[in-house]
């Protein structure tokens, strides 16, 4: 088995939205972030991702950053976790030949047969990934084709542009009826089933603890954030932080009584929050 290093200590997990918190918000640079993730490798703290992107778009970004930690995808859609990366057995939905995954969300097929359900409901108001092409993706996002390619290889959620605001609330209750749900990200609407990604940092906890079981009485959990679909993670951690957003003002829908508040955004607030409070706990 791979010896990652975590069993050793066991004492914090760090989960981490990426889009406008650990990846800078218009270039999706995590360069500023870089001697804070070598501090945690050094200290054998997990990274873990948690963010709306894709499968295949967080795979690209802990291949630059050499992560090799579980990571979850798609809004809470579904936990990767690497084979071999836990020595205790726990329950999963399927796996392949790179991991055993906990899929939480729906299948993206079903979530666009609702989606064009709901927009012919709002002519010309919604907008789906599905509905762009990769070089729409490309130009909304400021991504490269390739990277466009990625964002559209999506499994369990489905980001969308809402042009009218006022339909919101009426939208809301439709696809509460659908038992699907409405969740907002830095950039879009994202429609997703009953999942997120609080539950999904509340399964890979347990499943740290059972492994750390006898190793740290208490394993404390860290989550930083910047958008309302970071809520329901930084809902159940001990130590939430909400990152700024690039016009310097915090999300207002984000509301809790042990909150830290980074004093930047992107990456350099992430850097500086999540260090000092790491300071302060060892």
């Amino acid at each position: 088995m791979i010896d990652y290093g975590y069993e050793k200590d066991c004492h914090f997990l760090v989960f981490t939205d990426l889009d406008g918190t650990l990846l800078d918000y218009e270039t999706y640079s995590f360069k500023r972030a870089l001697p804070v993730i070598r501090i945690l490798k050094e200290k054998n703290i997990p990274l873990i991702f948690s963010t709306s992107k894709t499968r295949a778009e967080t795979e690209e970004v802990k291949l630059q950053l050499k992560n090799t930690h579980p990571f979850i995808s798609e809004n809470g859609g579904a936990i990767f976790v690497p084979k071999a990366y836990f020595s205790l057995k726990f329950n999963f939905t399927r796996e392949d030949s790179d991991y055993l995954i906990i899929e939480l969300g729906t299948p993206y097929t079903k979530l666009r047969e609702a989606f064009k359900e709901i927009s012919s409901l709002f002519p010309g108001k919604l907008k789906g990934f599905g509905d762009f092409s990769s070089r729409e993706v490309a130009d909304l996002c400021g991504f490269s084709s390739d990277q466009a390619e990625l964002a559209k290889q999506r499994e369990y959620d489905e980001p969308f542009i809402l042009e009218d605001g006022e339909s919101e609330a009426e939208i809301q209750r439709i696809v509460g009826r659908l038992n699907l749900q409405i969740t907002r990200g830095g950039r879009f609407y994202h429609l997703t089933g009953q999942n997120d990604k609080g539950k999904a940092v509340l399964i890979l906890k347990n499943i740290y603890e059972d492994i750390c079981m006898g190793k740290s009485e208490n394993l404390k959990t860290i989550a930083l954030g910047d958008s309302f679909n970071d809520k329901s993670m930084l809902e159940v951690v001990d130590y939430p932080i909400l990152v700024k957003k690039p016009d310097g003002s915090y999300d207002p829908t984000i509301k809790l009584d042990n909150m830290i508040l980074a004093s930047g955004a992107g990456p350099t607030g992430w850097s500086d929050a999540l260090l000092k409070l790491l300071d302060k706990l060892w």
